[in-house]
């Protein structure tokens, strides 16, 4: 008989392996998330949210450049962009993923905890919402889902 783990990451990495049945009973495919954000405890925070209560798998970055080629590569579903980070700010890495052919349709959602500033330069700008920290990351996934007008 095999043994499971129980290594937080191992279980978590299974949570993300499951699909959801919706409303109507059918499943849905799993949405890939990417996490653009300097700060490993938010990236974490995040990553455990969406993994249980939505199932789904989340990437992770964290720098704006690192962020723009794990967005090339994988074609996440969105992007969870925080808007202040060294070097590489959210609103650089925003251009980069922008002016990208593999990229510019992926919705991004910025994280900042300084929406009221920004909200009207950041509607301008094409990105699909703005979450604001702190947040609750058991409904971090439903902000998600209401912010890209995702019918699970």
């Amino acid at each position: 008989m095999e043994k499971q783990s129980c290594n937080p990451a191992d279980l978590m990495d299974q949570a993300t392996e499951t699909r959801q049945p919706n409303a109507c009973g059918h499943e849905t495919r799993p949405r890939t998330i990417l996490i653009i954000d300097d700060e490993e405890a938010i990236q974490m925070v995040i990553r455990f949210g969406l993994q249980m209560t939505a199932s789904w798998t989340v990437l992770t970055a964290d720098s704006g450049l690192t962020g723009v080629q794990i967005a090339q590569a994988e074609q996440p579903d969105a992007i969870l962009l925080d808007y202040m980070m060294p070097k590489m700010d959210g609103m650089a890495t925003l251009k980069a993923l922008q002016s990208c052919s593999e990229t510019n349709r992926i919705p991004v959602i910025f994280l900042t905890a300084k929406v009221q500033s920004l909200e009207e330069q950041l509607q301008t700008l094409g990105i699909s919402g703005v979450i604001t920290k702190p947040f609750n990351a058991l409904d971090l996934s439903k902000q998600i889902a209401k912010i890209l007008e995702w019918i699970e």
